[in-house]
């Protein structure tokens, strides 16, 4: 009999995250014939979004609706989690490695008494074996590890993997109950959002960062219009955010937010380690920077030795000419 693999969907804003889908993917480079995908989605008002997951499962859909849900509380959530392993008993269980999934993936772990491979960039089969590359050392080097027993907790990167693609027929949608406890020893009553702008940071396919040479919360102005051209994010380095240029949520670095974006446009930022740590597997890195000899140089695909606040303004431009 094959695998069961457990993915746990993500809700933000009213949609299904992309990182669900990409997670469904690195499911499907992980399975072997016989084995079957299951999803569970959390939330409230989600029926329409069971219904959207479903098209992207060849297993059973597992949909949790309360209102009590619409709030990610890692107690509720690891016992709905319960509640569908008394239905199914994974092999694995996947997740996006956000912070719902970097908070619920251990506690599932522990419930579970499973080993856990968190912050998955790539998933290859070799023979029977299954090998998961992640980045250690801050992104300086890569390892790969493998499972040697069940049942197994994985944490996939938002961006490396492609999007899934629909299955050949739906998956069956399965309602569950939810009874709320009164036992919870915490409670979020409310969530205040800071965000770069429209599009998730984590998941931005373009991210237009910059650091301490933006020179002040109005230096972000002409790095927010060519994101919006771009239809892509704006991130942050950690000295900008110390600077009080702009908020911590847009920080990108070992202590703040990884992403892989497919272009990374770095504007102002010398290049330190720390922040190279949160970018460095960009697809494509552009950086634009004043003095020619600062490390990000050294990483970026292009360079452009100018200030950023003569060169952003012309590419926003051209790049405006060239998208219409």
């Amino acid at each position: 009999m094959g695998k069961t693999y457990v993915v746990v969907a993500e809700v933000r804003g009213g949609s299904l995250r992309q990182v669900s889908l990409e997670a469904l993917q690195a499911v499907a480079a992980a399975k072997q014939d016989g084995d079957v995908a299951a999803a569970v989605l959390i939330g409230s008002q989600i029926t329409p979004l069971a219904s959207e997951l479903a098209n992207y499962v060849d297993g059973q859909v597992f949909s949790v609706d309360h209102p009590d849900l619409e709030i990610y509380n890692p107690e509720s959530y690891l016992n709905v989690m319960k509640t569908v392993f008394d239905r199914v008993a994974p092999d694995a269980v996947v997740l996006g490695h956000t912070a719902l999934g970097r908070d619920l993936g251990p506690a599932i772990a522990a419930h579970l008494g499973a080993g856990q491979i968190s912050d998955v960039t790539a998933i290859e089969k070799n023979g029977d074996d299954i090998l998961f590359t992640r980045p250690i050392y801050a992104g300086k080097a890569f390892e790969q590890r493998q499972f040697t027993g069940g049942p197994q907790v994985v944490t996939i990167r938002p961006n490396n993997f492609a999007p899934v693609e629909a299955a050949s027929s739906p998956g069956e949608i399965v309602e569950l109950d939810y009874t709320p406890s009164g036992s919870l020893r915490s409670i979020v009553k409310d969530i205040v959002r800071k965000t770069s702008g429209k599009v998730d940071l984590t998941e931005a396919k373009v991210v237009v960062s910059g650091g301490r040479g933006v020179k002040s919360a109005e230096g972000f102005k002409p790095l927010e219009e060519l994101a919006e051209v771009l239809n892509g994010a704006v991130g942050a380095s950690r000295a900008a955010c110390d600077a009080g240029y702009c908020d911590y949520s847009m920080q990108i670095g070992q202590t703040g937010k990884v992403v892989t974006p497919e272009i990374y446009i770095a504007c102002g930022i010398s290049g330190a380690i720390q922040h190279l740590a949160g970018m460095s597997q960009s697809r494509i890195i552009i950086a634009i920077n004043k003095d020619p000899e600062a490390p990000i140089f050294k990483i970026a695909d292009y360079g452009i030795v100018g200030d950023l606040f003569e060169v952003v303004p012309l590419l926003t431009q051209e790049f405006r000419k060239a998208l219409v």
